[in-house]
């Protein structure tokens, strides 16, 4: 899965260029031309990298760095890109939270290779499969829906991400019992993959008895939608 970047920037024509290029090298990227944008953003794509342009309209890039660090998301990385160029620029930008600052005009190039540079040292935190404003973390055991955390149990949790791991796929109970209870001895019920089913809906799904995540698939199973196919 491509790692999602979230561009923070009022410039269209910049916001543009910066896209096309960065999605052309396998990046999955989204646009804000707020911080106030931005943050509604956050609650649904949870990407893995921000590259924040310093003079917004509204709210500064300064105080949305800020921000997002205060909220506790210290698994997204931060570029800072700016006008702003002396010194002191720099130190504060990277004393509030940023994991690299440039300084504009920017070569397309270089922006890729610091980009590679910050996620390769923070890579590790930014393992997340996301979909229509749920997330699941698997290197943090965390699961996310609309921003808010809420709590599966060890086999809701493997299952859904096997799910997330596998969308569109008919999951037959055979599959999901040999990935869920991979050791055991005694014989597990299909009915005890339709439990784990309904209690995982009950937590994910807007309306558990219509899901539009995880369905049955009559005769054959259960398959996971991906964002391109819910309504």
């Amino acid at each position: 899965m491509n790692q999602k970047i979230l561009i923070v920037e009022d410039d269209l024509l910049w916001c543009s260029i910066v896209s096309d290029f960065l999605q052309n090298h396998q990046y999955d990227i989204t646009i804000a031309n707020s911080a106030e944008e931005a943050m509604e953003k956050l609650d649904t794509d949870y990407p893995c990298m921000i590259l924040l342009d310093l003079l917004l309209p509204g709210m500064s890039g300064e105080a949305f760095c800020e921000w997002v660090r205060n909220h506790h998301m210290h698994d997204i990385s931060i570029i800072m890109m700016s006008s702003k160029h002396t010194i002191e620029d720099k130190i504060n930008g990277l004393k509030m939270g940023a994991d690299d600052y440039l300084v504009k005009p920017i070569n397309l190039e270089e922006l890729l290779a610091h980009i590679e540079a910050v996620l390769r040292r923070t890579g590790l935190f930014c393992q997340k499969i996301i979909n229509k404003g749920l997330c699941i973390k698997p290197r943090k055991g965390e699961v996310l829906l609309n921003g808010e955390q809420i709590s599966l149990t060890k086999h809701e949790f493997m299952m859904l991400y096997y799910f997330m791991n596998h969308p569109n796929i008919i999951l037959s109970r055979e599959d999901l019992i040999t990935h869920l209870y991979p050791n055991i001895e005694r014989e597990v019920l299909d009915r005890t993959i339709d439990a784990h089913i309904k209690k995982l809906r009950l937590k994910i799904e807007n309306d558990p008895k219509n899901p539009t995540r995880i369905i049955t698939v009559r005769g054959l199973g259960y398959k996971y939608l991906d964002g391109n196919q819910i309504k």
